[in-house]
């Protein structure tokens, strides 16, 4: 193992300067990510340092867990841009959503708008215990609202691993894939990132986000890369420009 991983570089090594980030959880007291503001500091400080200049704070919005709404999200946004400003700090950030896709789901795109991405790309994911019955229903109905699904780590849902078509039938039916950055170091476990190199040689990853909730998270973009072949990840770590404001 050592002499597979002496000559790999860090997943810090890969990060370009002025990275954006599309999927973080450093919006203070809202979901299980930063628990404070004094957190957000740290988290957004910390990533600062390894290259990351935009966030977009993607808070879970699931029903009777993390029950977020618009006014949720946006005020603890205002908390960060006031603490960061008081402190005489700068931090581009804007808000969207990390969207369970269940039954309620469906009743909220249909009478209120979402918060994306940008333009009309929406954060989704999936139960990490088995996709929902009507998965596709809802794919469908998102996207006859103007909508264009990007799904949150596919490289994590296991019930996927050895049924590897359902990714391929993912993506015809519309869905863009953002894959974790922490699971090209094994972060989430050896099954994950195999899936990762799988998904990213397939040339199926779009686009890719930190997913950071705590300092565990920063501290894991100073291990080695497991992968086999990292270059489809640089290119997916381009494209994340698609969202730069």
């Amino acid at each position: 193992m050592f002499s597979f991983l002496k000559n790999k570089k860090t997943l810090r090594d890969l990060i370009p300067d002025n990275f954006v980030d599309i999927h973080s959880h450093i919006l203070p007291g809202i979901d299980d990510g930063s628990k404070s503001l004094e957190d957000t500091f740290s988290l957004v400080n910390s990533l600062k340092e390894i290259g990351f200049s935009q966030f977009t704070g993607t808070p879970h919005v699931i029903k009777h867990v993390w029950e977020n709404t618009r006014t949720t999200i946006e005020n603890a946004q205002k908390v960060v841009l006031d603490g960061f400003n008081e402190n005489s700090q700068n931090i581009n950030l804007s808000i969207a959503a990390e969207y369970m896709m269940e039954e309620t789901f469906v009743k909220l795109f249909q009478s209120e708008k979402l918060l994306t991405l940008k333009d009309n790309y929406v954060l989704v994911e999936m139960s990490y215990l088995n996709a929902p019955i009507q998965l596709y229903d809802i794919i469908f109905e998102l996207q006859v609202a103007g909508y264009k699904p990007v799904l949150a780590h596919p490289e994590r849902y296991v019930f996927y691993h050895h049924n590897f078509e359902e990714y391929q039938k993912l993506k015809k039916a519309g869905c863009l894939f953002q894959l974790n950055l922490l699971s090209a170091v094994g972060y989430y476990g050896k099954n994950e990132t195999e899936t990762a190199q799988k998904l990213l040689d397939k040339g199926f990853i779009d686009f890719v986000g930190s997913d950071v909730h705590h300092e565990k998270h920063i501290d894991n973009f100073n291990k080695k890369i497991m992968l086999k072949n990292s270059l489809p990840l640089i290119e997916a770590i381009k494209n994340n420009e698609f969202f730069r404001r």
